[in-house]
């Protein structure tokens, strides 16, 4: 697995148009994410899903924002102001040793992020920590910068923190895996 952090300034190249067509977030997230959840987004950029989830959450729902650079971090607040849904959105900076919540949630996504933390097995503790009963995970990761071996002893990691693979979605330029935590 890498154990690097993208630098900051790489999301402008992430948040693109042509993501756009491969990644459309509200198509890519309607089976999961419906209105007056709670969702958390790991490793959130500048808000390429975690915007469009403050819009599928609705008023009721809320959407808390996770990454460790801050600069990204306001421009994703700022683009959730532009796009009206600032209220729906916490942003929170995080440590590699401890995302620093309490939070429960409905569901959660780590898009493209999991291969860049230095210890993915506390990460998948803590994510599985905060789902609820029958909450989900989305894991997706970016198939030029992880094999297939590496992203199923990613999967493993997740199972052995207590989540059940349910599906393998099949998304452009990525391997993913739909997990759930026990419960109804």
């Amino acid at each position: 697995m890498l154990k690097h952090v993208t630098p900051w300034w790489f999301d402008y190249l992430l948040d693109n148009p042509l993501r756009r067509v491969l990644h459309r977030p509200e198509r890519l997230l309607a089976p999961y994410v419906r209105e007056g959840m709670s969702v958390l987004d790991i490793g959130c950029g500048m808000g390429f899903f975690s915007i469009p989830m403050a819009r599928m959450v609705g008023a009721s729902g809320r959407v808390v924002a996770l990454d460790i650079h801050e600069r990204v971090l306001e421009v994703l607040r700022r683009r959730a102001l532009r796009a009206g849904v600032a209220e729906r959105i916490r942003a929170h900076v995080t440590r590699p040793d401890d995302l620093g919540l309490t939070d429960e949630f409905d569901f959660a996504l780590a898009f493209w992020v999991v291969h860049e933390h230095p210890n993915p097995a506390l990460l998948l503790r803590q994510i599985r920590a905060w789902l609820k009963p029958g909450a989900r995970l989305l894991l997706v990761e970016p198939r030029l910068d992880v094999a297939g071996r590496e992203f199923r002893e990613v999967v493993e990691l997740a199972e052995a923190a207590g989540l059940r693979l349910t599906v393998r979605p099949q998304l452009s330029l990525s391997l993913a895996a739909l997990l759930q935590a026990p419960g109804e």
